[in-house]
């Protein structure tokens, strides 16, 4: 049998042993990585693409759109629904093929109606990567299946996979409908004739294996091994799991003892703390400016304040994680200065790593003492108080 390969970079308490090649366990609410074994390391990603091809057809698709099956479509290899060219569907139904039954034509037809061709698709799906922060993927197909072009092998990383599915289950506006659909154990459709009827079930096991199981997608093929990526909700946290390389034949269950050896380590080791911390950060002096209280002055101080406080930050963290408070404002600064104008920054960082930072800005306004200020200063002072 073969063993979990040993993995050299983990921490104290970290999993060590995973089967994977490259594995990540995600916050999905804040997208930190709280653990990753090779997680930018580039590999095919076999049927895991198809949360990036399900998500892009339901937000620029209707549900109700005919689609009909090309040649192209109806030469896929399996795993496929077996449709024949010049056959229609309903996208709504090839969703539900393509991510329970992982079918590949299904993947094709979908590609070609969204996006023009598969090659439009392709444009679309790598585009979306790089909106969303992946830096290190490339899609050629809509169904992952291993392929290469002049610029390089349909691939991704387990990082840059983790954080697709995030915005399928989080950040998505189509995101309910996306988890309707990997959530469903089975379903039923005929193509739009009504002569065929088709089946699917939903082969994510995961789902019934761990309380709160949320989404996922599984995925074979020669050059990718299998894979995964999925996602769990338990006491308001959720993790996503994203392993690629897990094994080939005959090492098909891998990857769900890897899936849940890093969603225990999640629910056992990470709960959420408050992360805001109230910082003093004092006055700042401004030269020439107006004060009216002391108007010869020729400095004045005026309050600072942190800009769009969010007292209820929290964060999921380790015990014996803290996140540390930085903070830099000028200390003076010339006449005239604007309500809220920004004056230094307020840092969070965690292990050196930049969370979030916030302005510094000024509480009130100063006005500069210019000559006609001096003038009318003067006079009043002198003459129309002493007649």
């Amino acid at each position: 049998m073969v063993q979990p390969a040993v993995n050299a970079y983990a921490k104290e308490g970290e999993p060590g042993n995973l089967y994977a090649q490259s594995a990540v366990l995600m916050d999905a609410d804040s997208g930190r990585i709280l653990f990753s074994k090779n997680g930018q390391t580039e590999r095919a990603n076999a049927s895991t693409t198809k949360i990036m091809t399900c998500i892009l057809a339901l937000e620029y698709g209707s549900l109700d759109d005919v689609v009909t099956a090309s040649e192209k479509a109806s030469s896929q290899p399996k795993v496929h629904l077996g449709v024949t060219s010049g056959e229609t569907f309903y996208l709504r139904d090839l969703l539900y093929s393509l991510m329970l039954e992982s079918h590949n034509d299904a993947a094709v037809i979908i590609a070609e109606s969204v996006g023009k061709s598969v090659e439009g698709f392709a444009d679309m799906m790598n585009a979306k990567a790089k909106e969303i922060g992946c830096r290190n993927t490339y899609f050629i197909t809509p169904n992952g299946l291993d392929a290469a072009d002049d610029q390089g092998i349909h691939h991704t990383t387990a990082e840059d996979l983790a954080r697709i599915m995030k915005y399928c289950i989080m950040d998505s506006p189509k995101k309910e409908m996306f988890l309707e659909i990997t959530r469903t154990p089975n379903y039923q459709f005929t193509d739009c004739s009504g002569k065929r009827t088709y089946s699917c079930n939903n082969h994510n096991a995961f789902l019934q294996m761990m309380e709160g199981a949320l989404s996922g997608k599984t995925g074979f093929t020669a050059d990718a091994g299998y894979c995964y990526v999925g996602a769990l909700k338990k006491d308001d946290r959720t993790f996503i799991v994203a392993l690629l390389a897990c094994g080939w034949p005959n090492n098909k269950t891998y990857k769900w003892a890897d899936t849940k050896v890093l969603m225990n380590y999640g629910l056992e080791n990470y709960t959420y703390r408050n992360i805001w911390q109230e910082a003093d950060v004092g006055e700042i002096t401004v030269h020439h400016g107006i004060d009216r209280k002391h108007p010869f002055n020729t400095t004045t101080k005026i309050k600072l304040t942190v800009a769009e406080e969010d007292k209820d930050w929290q964060m999921l963290l380790k015990d014996e994680e803290q996140v540390q408070m930085v903070w830099e404002a000028e200390k003076d600064v010339e006449a005239p200065v604007a309500k809220g104008q920004k004056c230094g920054r307020i840092e969070y960082l965690l292990d050196g790593d930049l969370l979030r930072s916030y302005d510094i800005v000024t509480v009130d306004a100063v006005k500069m003492k210019d000559t006609k200020w001096y003038i009318g200063t003067i006079f009043g002072r002198y003459f129309l108080q002493n007649p």
